[in-house]
């Protein structure tokens, strides 16, 4: 019988790593992707309603979406 090996990496159990807010700014900087007025306040407005991260993910989507 094989032995599992346990997982040392962050977010292990989700399966998934989450970039915060900073370290993304960081990248996308490196990138050379600048947010546009309208992504900074649809960022502020989500905030101040305390949106989840799935309610803000589906409010960029509405954003983007032809038609």
């Amino acid at each position: 019988m094989e032995k599992q090996r346990k997982s040392t990496t962050k977010g292990a159990k989700s399966g998934q790593f989450v970039v915060g807010k900073a370290g993304f700014a960081k990248i996308s900087e490196v990138e050379g992707i600048r947010p546009t007025a309208a992504m900074k306040q649809r960022a502020k407005d989500a905030q101040a309603k305390g949106l989840s991260a799935e309610e803000y993910r589906r409010t960029i989507i509405r954003s983007h979406r032809k038609g």
